[in-house]
């Protein structure tokens, strides 16, 4: 297929490629900084806010992966940050659904559930976290990802797009994600206790995109795309019992097992994350 992939500059975009050229695709990217990358069949330079360039980012796709947004709430302006987030969330999907696109796979965020980035410490009803869950959220950042999803169910409404929106957690590989074993190691409490140690590799996060553009789906979907255990040696009983005591638990849980619920993410895309963080690894194992 040819996949249009906005924010194909950032940390996961750079992953996706990878993915979906490595699997015979062909990719039109797009960001807000210039490309360093041959790759592509088209670089589209500019902000997904200007219709015209999305238009013509958009001209013979077949599919689209939109990463494109501020991918974090730590900004002066929480209004600027919903605005330009929903804006270009709808301008991307209108856009596809309007010119025939058949599958859209949308980045969203464990955020949505609103835990992450809640100004006063919150715990899950139960867990595994699914993903009917009911919403808590406050923030702005996790604001904006409820809004993707719902502009991602209005275009399967108006058009009959084919949308899976992936809720990510903290994502990272390399130093990246080092340094984030070590910060939850040093402290599992705090934001780390409110993100529910939640973690994916990089790589694993771009083959679940990929899995998503050629599953067989129809409709549109929202998934939870984490890793299977947690981001902290603890495990993960002493985990709850320290930070978020007396939460159902609704499933059996592993010695490390992660708090959400990925199940959706293996029946709907035939995938599951394979790489393991500090608590579950094996000897050697990566």
């Amino acid at each position: 297929m040819r996949v249009l992939v906005t924010g194909a500059a950032g940390h996961i975009g750079g992953h996706v490629l990878d993915a979906l050229l490595a699997a015979g695709h062909e990719v039109v990217a797009t960001d807000r900084v210039p490309l360093d990358d041959p790759r592509p069949a088209r670089v589209h330079i500019g902000d997904l806010r200007d219709a015209e360039l999305v238009a013509a980012a958009m001209d013979g796709v077949e599919a689209v992966v939109h990463l494109g947004a501020i991918p974090h709430p730590n900004v002066d302006d929480g209004s600027a940050l919903f605005a330009a987030n929903c804006l270009t969330a709808h301008r991307v999907l209108d856009t596809a659904g309007r010119t025939g696109v058949r599958r859209v796979v949308a980045a969203s965020s464990l955020s949505a559930l609103g835990f992450a980035w809640a100004p006063t410490p919150q715990s899950p009803r139960y867990v595994p976290v699914d993903e009917e869950h009911p919403l808590v959220v406050q923030d702005p950042y996790g604001l904006s990802k409820v809004a993707l999803e719902e502009i991602a169910r209005a275009t399967h409404r108006r058009y009959g797009t084919g949308v899976v929106c992936m809720r990510f957690p903290f994502v990272g590989a390399g130093e990246r994600l080092t340094r984030h074993f070590e910060r939850v190691a040093a402290d599992p409490g705090g934001r780390n206790a409110a993100e529910l140690w939640g973690w994916l590799d990089t790589r694993d996060a771009a083959e679940a995109v990929r899995h998503a553009l050629d599953a067989g789906l129809d409709g549109c979907h929202v998934v939870n795309v984490a890793a299977a255990d947690t981001s902290s040696p603890l495990p993960t009983a002493e985990l709850l019992r320290r930070y978020h005591p007396g939460v159902e638990v609704r499933a059996e849980l592993p010695e490390h097992g992660g708090l959400f619920d990925v199940s959706a993410c293996a029946e709907l895309l035939g995938h599951l994350p394979a790489r393991r963080g500090p608590g579950s690894r094996g000897p050697g194992s990566r």
